[in-house]
């Protein structure tokens, strides 16, 4: 069962932190660089706030059903996630995701959720926290890619960075934008588990003089059955 959720970033307000953004590389033939190369300048170009207010637009279908609300993103730099959801300009859910907890409440419904990450692990298929979360919205990697070593190469057009020893428990997908060093596919595998996430960022906007996904797809499958 093929299913996917779709985020378009339409209107962007932020708060810049106090590191300054960096210019996007120049486009051309892409040159072959280490991979000590490309993750440093993945970091150097990341990008950088303190409080962030978007509009997205996003379609999700798992095969049962299909909806497309209008949410409303709130940011606060390692801190918190607000979320609300509207459809036809009524409120349908809001979100809140910390460090510590995610609470949820589903007003068509009446549920509420107030606990650990699981309920959005059930939805994405694979276990994440707060700072994967945070790092998938702003078009960063999810993995720490500093404390393990790396092989690069080119391949469709973007750097391919491969575990020299991947993990026991998953294997990682990892392909980085040549032109401004922003993630263009990440995605996690757990074969043993039979769950999978893939993220593709297909889009990038200019806000101020840093890149922002404009679009994200996310696809994800658990036990054969998409969410």
């Amino acid at each position: 069962m093929n299913s996917k959720i779709i985020i378009t970033i339409f209107s962007l307000v932020l708060v810049l932190s106090s590191c300054k953004g960096t210019k996007t590389a120049s486009t051309g033939s892409i040159k072959s660089l280490s991979a000590d190369k490309i993750i440093a300048n993945h970091y150097n170009k990341a990008f950088n706030f303190k409080t962030l207010n978007a509009r997205l637009k996003v379609s999700y279908d798992d095969g049962r059903q299909s909806v497309s609300p209008t949410v409303t993103l709130r940011m606060k730099k390692d801190e918190v996630i607000w979320l609300s959801a509207k459809v036809l300009g009524i409120t349908v859910a809001k979100a809140m995701i910390t460090p510590e907890k995610v609470s949820y409440y589903e007003k068509i419904n009446s549920t509420y959720f107030d606990g650990s990450f699981k309920m959005i692990e059930e939805w994405l298929g694979t276990e994440l926290d707060f700072y994967k979360v945070q790092q998938m919205l702003i078009g960063q990697s999810l993995f720490n890619l500093r404390g393990e070593k790396f092989k690069a190469e080119v391949v469709n057009q973007s750097y391919q960075l491969m575990p020299k020893k991947e993990l026991e428990i998953f294997e990682r997908l990892l392909f980085i934008n040549p032109s401004n060093f922003r993630i263009s596919q990440q995605g996690i595998s757990q074969s043993m588990e039979n769950r999978n996430l893939l993220i593709n960022y297909p889009k990038y906007q200019k806000v101020g003089n840093q890149d922002f996904p404009e679009e994200i797809f996310i696809k994800a499958n658990q036990n054969d059955e998409g969410t």
